[in-house]
């Protein structure tokens, strides 16, 4: 993927708290030890193939503006390359952080156009549907 001019992390490292990371026996929700306070990764070089292969949506999306950067709305957008879902993946301490006006003005578009959106903090997860009506996925 090639970059996008004002795409990068910079001092958000979200995705290495908020994403499980089996190989460091890491939960969603705690920071992981390799992750610098500057932001980036301590081990970038030998890192795990899981955070190789991560590529987060806001990066190499043009249409996900600065202001939905994950770590300044609480949210990482992911699509599932397994379904058709659309996620919307919260820190679990802040479950409701997909209600933010610009993430769920953004989620109810993308279930407008077709998709399955889901909303996900820990085990919780919430259905949002293109009417804008929400509900807790069973």
């Amino acid at each position: 993927m090639l970059p996008i001019p004002g795409k990068a992390c910079g001092a958000c490292s979200f995705c290495c708290k908020v994403l499980e990371i089996v190989e460091f026996e890491k939960p969603a929700g705690l920071l992981c030890e390799n992750c610098l306070k500057s932001g980036g990764c301590g081990i970038y070089e030998s890192r795990p193939d899981v955070c190789r292969d991560y590529e987060c949506l806001w990066k190499g999306d043009r249409g996900l503006g600065a202001p939905l950067r994950p770590d300044r709305v609480g949210v990482i957008l992911m699509e599932d390359p397994d379904s058709d879902e659309y996620r919307a993946v919260c820190d679990p301490a802040k479950p409701l952080a997909w209600r933010h006006p610009l993430v769920f003005q953004h989620l109810v578009a993308m279930a407008r156009s077709g998709r399955i959106v889901v909303a996900k903090a820990g085990l919780k997860s919430w259905r949002i549907r293109a009417s804008g009506e929400t509900g807790p996925c069973i």
